[in-house]
């Protein structure tokens, strides 16, 4: 009888895409793969070594697992992914796991198991990265970018509409590079196009990650006009002033920002806009910290994540002069999420009264709980449903809001 194994995905969706890819040649080949970790022979933790943040958290899971393993727990502990692919003498350093397995291409003529809630899926279109930001390691750890075959998508397409499940969620470091290694020129609209045509029963369509340098009229049209792409811009600026952009290695400036915010905001009325930003980088001066400040105060982003600075060795940032201290990375940081506290508040108070679509996705304590166009999965706010009807989870249902808080909505249908 073979091996009962269970995954431990960390990190990014695309982590959990190449997570599934993989629990579906370990199933394909007879293991049994659990919903959990609890009465697994085996572990399989799938990593992420983005930012100092990401590998200490996999390293705390690896040793939680060594831990079991000591116990007697486990039999076998492989480690997966981003952490053993940049970094190559993880066997000295933890000699209690079994095995190391660098990155694995995407691929998805591999018949997946699904990781995620059944009702939405991930769909990776490309794989690393055709940007060279001096901060960012990913280039290093995944390679060049690397855009998957046009018929392999579309056959999984095919297979998640037949499978009838409520939103797609399409992923890369950069989908708006999709195809560019084979012409220079993005195909990401073309490939939209056929995604739309073959996906007929999927309610939503949901673009994450669209670099602002090649956010282009077509694809803004597109969104607009096409009633299942999300109104969801999910749009990196990382920094607003030149100078930092420069050093950053972003080809994109503060007056090319602030004129492609104002024309997505035109042409997609309602627009839900999210974006990340870096506090900290290297020589970043407090002017400069303030104009980003301001800028946020001025654009009131509906969603926004902030992250400090991750000196990451390898990239051309490392060596850079002027780096900032923890302390003040901290003060910055804090300073950019107070601020957004309050923007999230404004923005959800436009909802008070009005009827949205929610999907609803899980019951806890009586309560449904759902996202809004609005949300993406894991990463954005929540809409709470009061109702005494039993709801379907996967489905949507038309709530009414009653009530707003700082990041989530409360309705009843």
């Amino acid at each position: 009888m073979k091996e009962k194994i269970g995954i431990l995905s960390l990190g990014c969706p695309r982590n959990l895409v190449d997570a599934e890819t993989l629990a579906g040649r370990l199933n394909a080949k007879g293991y049994r793969i659990l919903d959990d970790l609890k009465g697994a022979d085996v572990v399989l933790v799938n990593t992420c070594a983005f930012i100092e943040e990401a590998k200490r958290e996999s390293i705390a899971a690896i040793l939680e697992l060594v831990e079991l393993k000591n116990q007697g727990k486990l039999k076998k502990i492989i480690v997966h992914g981003c952490l053993p692919q940049r970094y190559k003498n993880l066997s000295q350093e933890l000699p209690e796991v079994d095995a190391f397995v660098g990155a694995l291409g995407a691929n998805h003529t591999v018949k997946r198991f699904a990781l995620a809630p059944r009702h939405y899926a991930y769909l990776k279109i490309c794989e690393g990265c055709v940007n060279a930001c001096s901060y960012c390691v990913i280039p290093k750890i995944k390679g060049r970018l690397k855009s998957l075959e046009e018929k392999s998508i579309i056959a999984r397409v095919k297979e998640l509409n037949r499978q009838k499940i409520a939103e797609l969620n399409i992923i890369g470091q950069d989908i708006t590079g999709f195809g560019m290694e084979r012409g220079g020129k993005s195909r990401l609209v073309e490939l939209l196009k056929k995604v739309i045509q073959q996906a007929p029963d999927i309610s939503w369509i949901r673009l994450l990650y669209l670099n602002p340098e090649r956010v282009s009229d077509e694809l803004l049209k597109l969104i607009g006009e096409n009633k299942q792409l999300c109104k969801y811009i999910d749009l990196p600026i990382q920094h607003i002033n030149n100078r930092i952009l420069k050093i950053m290695g972003r080809r994109i400036s503060k007056e090319q920002l602030v004129a492609l915010i104002a024309k997505i905001r035109r042409m997609i009325p309602g627009v839900c806009l999210r974006t990340t930003v870096i506090v900290g980088f290297p020589s970043e001066t407090e002017k400069e910290f303030q104009e980003l400040l301001e800028f946020i105060q001025v654009v009131k982003f509906e969603r926004l994540g902030a992250f400090t600075y991750s000196r990451e060795e390898g990239t051309p940032a490392y060596n850079f002069k002027g780096q900032i201290s923890e302390k003040q990375k901290q003060l910055r940081f804090q300073a950019i999420m107070s601020v957004q506290q309050e923007i999230a508040k404004i923005q959800n108070a436009r909802f008070l009264g009005k009827k949205i679509e929610v999907l609803i996705e899980e019951k806890e304590a009586g309560v449904y709980i759902g996202r809004s166009q609005a949300d993406a999965p894991e990463v954005d706010g929540t809409v709470y449903v009061h109702t005494k009807k039993h709801l379907k989870i996967g489905k949507f249902v038309t709530v009414k809001i009653k009530d707003t808080l700082e990041y989530d909505l409360v309705g009843e249908l």
